[in-house]
């Protein structure tokens, strides 16, 4: 499971004295163990690897976000922090969907869902979320769907 090559991994990078690696499998960790117990409250997920990819995803979408912020406002030596822990996260995301791929995924799933136009987007996008949440790019999906049912 993912959650025990992350702990298996941050173990090794404290004994190998690699402090950057080791602050960010501690950051995937903390973050992990907050969507612990955001979930406590609520039913606990079916598959504990997709909730941890999910975890991944949002981290990875944030560290995106800060880099481009930072090198917009010349801190570069806060960008390659923040590019070092998006390495590091990105090693435990499954590889994504490509472009192509995406397509034929949201073509079947509009047929599936017999989606015929933009009011349909809903629908298509909480299926393809549901089919291929963890290896598609949501943000990304939006727009080939919104096209897709113009």
């Amino acid at each position: 499971m993912l959650r025990e090559t992350i702990k298996t991994e941050t173990i090794a990078a404290m004994k190998a004295g690699d402090k950057p690696r080791t602050a960010a499998l501690r950051l995937i960790g903390a973050k992990i163990k907050d969507r612990d117990i955001e979930m406590r409250t609520g039913k606990g997920p079916e598959n504990d690897d997709d909730m941890v990819v999910e975890v991944l995803q949002k981290m990875a979408k944030q560290r995106r976000e800060s880099i481009q912020m930072y090198e917009d406002g010349g801190r570069q030596e806060l960008a390659d922090q923040e590019k070092g822990e998006l390495a590091v996260i990105e090693e435990f995301l499954p590889q994504m969907m490509s472009e192509e791929e995406t397509r034929a995924a949201i073509e079947q799933v509009k047929a599936d869902v017999g989606a015929e136009g933009p009011k349909d987007m809903g629908k298509v996008m909480a299926e393809l979320k549901a089919r291929h949440g963890s290896v598609l790019d949501m943000s990304k999906a939006s727009g080939m769907v919104k096209a897709a049912l113009s």
